[in-house]
């Protein structure tokens, strides 16, 4: 069970992109070894060139054998193997950041609270890119593939991670999905989280940013409530601004609680729907993408 917000394991499975197409089977499952720590183990032959990624504490679930830690009390344990977890999570980071360099492709994390309006987002944005360079979703779900299929529909390839009970995608779970999708070599990987701001703050994807999506519909005192995730992240992007001018939401009084927790992130508002802002938030994206393109 994961000690920071209680989620339990499940079973995680990622989409068999071949098997599931090729034969109209959306839910086969990709399942663990009984007994085994939890990761998947297809590997894409990339190797960690010691790149370092610093974030805040995270946590995940505690279920590394107990023979390992058996003499230590309770709590002590519990941390060790929460730092044993985080240790290996960030060395296959490493690799997966590795991959990314090499393919020079732009990584993104979305992170949210559930329903927020990732998808959408999303959706938007890859129908703007259309073929001007290659873009990719892999898409953090408890369960279904609803929101993948959504992005297929926009002609992006995109798979789907299924998490089970547990709360966050891992840097595992997206190798095992870069694997199977493949990278978008030039272009942007967009990495659809499970919708919350608890756990993915602490966990290293990969990625090059963490970009946070707050709702007009949600509170304004988010970032105080959830400070790791707006601490992690490059850029708030505040959506669903077509409904201001129904609700009681200070956007000014967000951003200055952003700020107050990260006084470097950058803010863009916009809706998905109305299409206003959309055009900064394309921008933005050209602009990081010209980076990656630039570095060696």
């Amino acid at each position: 069970m994961c000690s920071t917000c209680g989620c339990g394991q499940g079973e995680k499975r990622v989409e068999d992109l071949h098997h599931d197409h090729a034969h109209d089977h959306p839910h086969a499952h990709a399942h663990e070894h009984d007994g085994d720590d939890g990761h998947w183990h297809e590997h894409p032959h990339t190797h960690a060139d010691g790149t370092t990624h610093a974030h805040p504490h995270g946590h995940d679930h505690a279920h590394a054998d107990d023979h390992h830690h058996g003499h230590e009390p309770g709590a002590a344990r519990l941390v060790t193997i929460e730092r044993d977890i985080l240790a290996k999570n960030d060395a296959i980071a490493a690799e997966n950041r590795h991959a990314l360099q090499a393919a020079k492709t732009l990584s993104l994390n979305l992170v949210s609270s559930p329903g927020s309006g990732k998808t959408a987002l999303l959706v938007e944005t890859l129908k703007r890119i259309g073929g001007e360079y290659p873009a990719s979703v892999i898409e953090g779900d408890q369960e279904t593939t609803a929101d993948a299929d959504r992005i297929r529909a926009t002609g992006a390839p995109a798979i789907q991670i299924n998490t089970g009970k547990g709360c966050h995608l891992d840097a595992d779970m997206v190798r095992t999905g870069m694997s199977r999708l493949g990278l978008p070599s030039n272009g942007i990987l967009f990495i659809e989280n499970v919708g919350n701001l608890v756990c993915p703050a602490g966990f290293d994807l990969g990625e090059a940013h963490k970009v946070v999506i707050v709702s007009v519909t949600e509170g304004e005192d988010k970032p105080l409530k959830y400070s790791g995730m707006f601490a992690a992240s490059s850029l708030m992007v505040v959506t669903k601004t077509d409904l201001l001018p129904h609700l009681d939401f200070d956007v000014d009084r967000l951003i200055d609680n952003a700020r107050r927790i990260n006084p470097t992130i950058g803010v863009l508002k916009l809706s998905a729907k109305s299409g206003d802002g959309m055009d900064h938030w394309m921008h933005w994206l050209e602009t990081a993408r010209a980076l990656r393109l630039a570095t060696d």
